[in-house]
């Protein structure tokens, strides 16, 4: 063999390495630029945290924010936070209504709850409902909202998002499917001080009581979804 073929060789080769060795580093940054939206829906499960996920499951847990005791005491649940989970690129993603509404990696989105505890529901006829088609509809429902501010005052419409309307709405426009019926937030127990407190806040004296509002607690209870795994 020539010289220069023995020359050129080692070039590609070297050029190989190079390539490998740049997708390796890169490869972390593009996975967690994944965006809602992109089809890259998952049908098939992940397990992490001791639990096995799917695509259309919704999450639950308690969060740590400001608001999070105001929730628990008004719909008199532990749970005052949810997202769903969507698995893009083989990875679990939680598609949440935070500031802003967003994508967020499920295993950071569990150690963002408290005591890094959370439970695992599903619809219960999943598998016959949450075909390819349905899944794609709802993370491109999902698109739409991505990037929205969270709702602070709880409003029905969709100029902004919170948690447990962003999952409702989802299920509801690309499945035709109410998870839970709506209540008033004057259904709601809002004497408590944590709640009467953060009402002040955000409404002064006229509180909207008659507003659309769902709940994390009501979705948690949502006849139409089964327990699926808790940490």
């Amino acid at each position: 063999m020539s010289k220069s073929k023995i020359q050129t060789g080692r070039i590609i080769a070297v050029i190989f390495v190079a390539l490998a060795l740049l997708l390796y580093l890169i490869y972390p940054t593009l996975k967690g630029k994944a965006k809602v939206g992109s089809q890259n829906y998952g049908l098939g499960s992940v397990a992490l945290a001791g639990a096995q996920f799917q695509s259309g499951d919704i999450v639950f847990q308690t969060s740590l924010s400001d608001q999070s005791k105001a929730i628990q005491a008004a719909t008199n649940s532990p749970y005052s936070h949810c997202g769903i989970i969507f698995i893009q690129q083989g990875a679990p993603y939680v598609f949440e209504a935070v500031q802003p509404v967003k994508l967020t990696p499920l295993k950071k989105w569990i150690a963002r709850g408290k005591d890094g505890s959370f439970v695992v529901k599903r619809l219960k006829n999943a598998d016959s409902v949450l075909t390819p088609q349905v899944l794609a509809e709802m993370e491109a429902e999902g698109a739409k909202h991505a990037g929205k501010s969270y709702d602070l005052t709880f409003q029905w419409g969709d100029e902004e998002m919170y948690c447990s309307e962003l999952i409702w709405k989802i299920f509801e426009r690309s499945a035709g499917i109410e998870l839970c019926a709506t209540e008033r937030l004057g259904d709601f127990d809002l004497l408590q001080p944590d709640v009467a407190v953060k009402l002040k806040e955000r409404f002064g004296e006229n509180i909207p009581l008659d507003e659309p509002v769902v709940s994390p607690g009501a979705l948690f209870d949502s006849p139409v979804l089964g327990a699926v795994a808790g940490s």
